[in-house]
């Protein structure tokens, strides 16, 4: 007898769920029909490309960490091995106090390694090196649960180097508040270095690879990985190889409720009404409580917070740039003036994406406390990111365009708890809701590989779940 497999969600999470679900369902001939629901009408979520006049504009999403390999895996499983390109590394800058100073070398995530950049970097003053230098004599902490990234790096290297480097670099990926993101959720691996070597700094060290023809490697390349034909490319490629799944776009998913034999009952906005004997959620956290109206499980997603940002990518004439900077970008401190979070100087880190002659800049704005930008008109965002750019490039030109792209609540917050929060909901769904599964970036990681290593552990689940029913 055949079983019913319903996907809600057709970003990469879902789609990557409906994909490895297919490939299994192939492989070993397994009687299981599946449907993907996408309330949008278009696949990818956050993943979109704009090409325009010659551009390739990442709207979301520009690239993934290279070291974790599901994305590019999958990448090569849909045929796009040939598009796979890494980075061009670069100096990398913060914005303190009005100035562009480089990052120093050897800092990992804001942890310095290396002494002698660290010692002659314009970052921090005198006594805030000294405070950082203090994490080699600091014991290790007694705190055994969960606590902020903030607390964890100022009681390690002070709130000098906190402010001044890690903040602006975490900030940029979670566009979140490090006094509220939660350690265990997003960098447990600081805390298992403490714990094991004390110091940070030393911990490092001898955790990083020793290779120097990897290391050589890495600072040719760098460490991120994209495709040259754009990320949402990724998309339509899986997309295109759904050919035995029934993919509904347009459609919501208004409520799931469990039935006496443990299926489940799905209605949708059309009024239509769906059976499935297991079903994978890849929503954000926020739909979840409003699709189990019954159950209680959920109710600490009501109150998980997500913040709005956007992405503004303005092309210039290269001539236009009076003040060339050999880099890669900067992240913005909050010791400065500033609207934007970031800037990517997106012609140098991925060449491919501009014309022979041009400029393409990638800012970011909204961040937690301050997303009220990101409601603002193209035009009003467009011109306070230009005055901030003024301020930072010797610019003597408008753009040749904007293209400003609007993520409203699209970045979780993993705050204080998150993940003892996600252990308990997990256990209440073995209990209440069994065969329910999530996957995505409100739950265990942001990233394009974190969302498809969670769809690859749902898929197995869902499939041991069908075996043993």
């Amino acid at each position: 007898m055949k079983k019913k497999v319903v996907i809600i969600g057709g970003g990469i999470a879902g789609l990557s769920s409906a994909y490895y679900l297919q490939k299994q369902i192939k492989e070993k001939k397994l009687p299981i029909e599946v449907e993907l629901i996408e309330a949008s009408d278009r696949l990818g979520g956050k993943i979109k490309t704009i090409k325009k006049d010659g551009f390739l504009i990442e709207a979301g999403p520009d690239s993934f960490l290279g070291r974790k390999k599901s994305a590019s895996r999958l990448a090569k499983e849909v045929a796009l091995d040939d598009k796979l390109v890494y980075n061009s590394s670069g100096q990398s800058f913060v914005l303190v106090n009005g100035k562009l100073h480089p990052m120093p070398g050897g800092a990992i995530m804001g942890v310095p390694t290396k002494m002698v950049p660290f010692a002659f970097s314009e970052l921090f003053s005198p006594s805030g090196k000294a405070r950082a230098a203090m994490d080699i004599l600091l014991p290790k902490s007694k705190t055994t649960g969960d606590q902020s990234l903030g607390q964890f790096f100022r009681r390690r290297l002070g709130s000098e180097v906190v402010e001044n480097l890690i903040e602006p670099l975490l900030s940029g990926i979670y566009a979140g508040d490090i006094d509220q993101l939660s350690l265990m959720s997003t960098f447990p691996q600081f805390y298992t270095i403490e714990q094991k070597y004390r110091s940070l700094i030393f911990g490092i060290k001898k955790t990083m690879p020793k290779q120097p023809k990897q290391q050589k490697m890495a600072k040719r390349t760098g460490m991120f990985q994209t495709l040259t034909t754009g990320l949402e490319s990724l998309v339509e490629a899986i997309e295109e190889k759904l050919d035995v799944i029934k993919v509904l776009k347009g459609l919501k998913v208004e409520n799931i409720n469990k039935n006496e034999e443990d299926s489940y009952t799905l209605t949708l906005s059309n009024g239509e009404k769906i059976e499935a004997d297991s079903v994978i959620v890849s929503t954000p956290h926020a739909s979840l409580p409003k699709m189990f109206l019954n159950y209680t499980l959920f109710d600490d997603f009501k109150v998980m917070p997500s913040t709005s940002v956007a992405t503004v990518a303005m092309a210039f004439p290269k001539s236009s740039i009076i003040k060339d900077i050999d880099g890669t970008g900067f992240v913005v401190s909050r010791n400065n003036d500033y609207t934007i979070t970031a800037c990517t100087w997106t012609h140098k880190k991925w060449p491919h994406t501009v014309p022979e002659g041009y400029a393409l800049l990638r800012c970011y704005v909204g961040k937690a406390g301050k997303e009220e930008i990101v409601d603002e008109s193209d035009e009003t965002i467009k011109q306070v990111v230009l005055k901030d750019l003024y301020k930072t490039m010797a610019i003597d030109a408008e753009p040749y365009f904007t293209v400003v792209s609007r993520w409203k609540n699209a970045m979780p917050q993993y705050t204080v708890g998150h993940k003892q929060r996600m252990k308990t909901i997990k256990l209440e769904m073995e209990k209440q809701l069994p065969g329910v599964y999530l996957a995505g970036g409100s739950f265990e990681g942001l990233g394009i590989p974190d969302c498809i290593d969670q769809a690859e552990k749902a898929v197995s689940n869902v499939l041991l779940y069908l075996k043993n029913i």
